[in-house]
């Protein structure tokens, strides 16, 4: 083989690895596990935002360790000016959103999943989008664990959960579906 003949193998190589790994979905670094009291907090992610969007969601799963149940609210978050703890419900076919008033309560040994079209943390008035592959970091409370700063990796608009199969169910944005309500308790 000649050394031209070489180099355009070894770029058509390269060229192809690079679109391989561009294949992958960009969630910049590795999500880390949290862990505050008997809380654990692990599979942290959020989805990026379109420019010009108001609203951003984070998701994650939260496992009280404990022997005494704990209550979880968001404190803030360095890209919104306020953070919420949401929930999706379906009434009267209906997809219908609203904030969990005084933090959500997690019993011991209850493990609660934070994912598309369910719970999620809400970002509210959004001071600048979420770009795919940077981070989002929020300061979440529990009432008796205490508070723990934490940071979600972002993932593509739309992207479903972590390891979850690309089947289209749970990739509605929250917040921005056509048939969805949002009420404020």
């Amino acid at each position: 083989m000649t050394n031209f003949a070489w180099h355009i193998v070894c770029y058509g190589l390269s060229a192809g690895l690079a679109l391989a790994v561009a294949q992958f979905p960009a969630t910049g670094a590795q999500a880390a596990d949290y862990n505050v009291g008997s809380i654990h907090i692990t599979e942290l992610w959020a989805r990026a935002t379109p420019k010009g969007a108001s609203t951003g969601a984070a998701y994650m799963t939260i496992t009280n360790n404990g022997t005494a149940p704990d209550r979880v609210s968001c404190v803030s978050s360095d890209a919104s000016a306020e953070c919420q703890i949401h929930v999706m419900t379906m009434e009267n076919g209906v997809m219908k959103m609203r904030p969990v008033e005084h933090g959500l309560e997690i019993k011991p040994g209850e493990t609660v999943t934070f994912k598309p079209s369910s719970l999620h943390l809400m970002l509210v008035k959004l001071e600048h989008p979420l770009d795919q592959g940077g981070t989002v970091k929020a300061k979440l409370k529990f009432d008796n664990a205490g508070i723990v700063d934490i940071e979600y990796p972002i993932a593509a608009i739309g992207a479903a959960a972590p390891g979850a199969a690309e089947n289209g169910s749970g990739t509605m944005n929250e917040g921005h579906g056509s048939m969805m309500h949002m009420e404020k308790h």
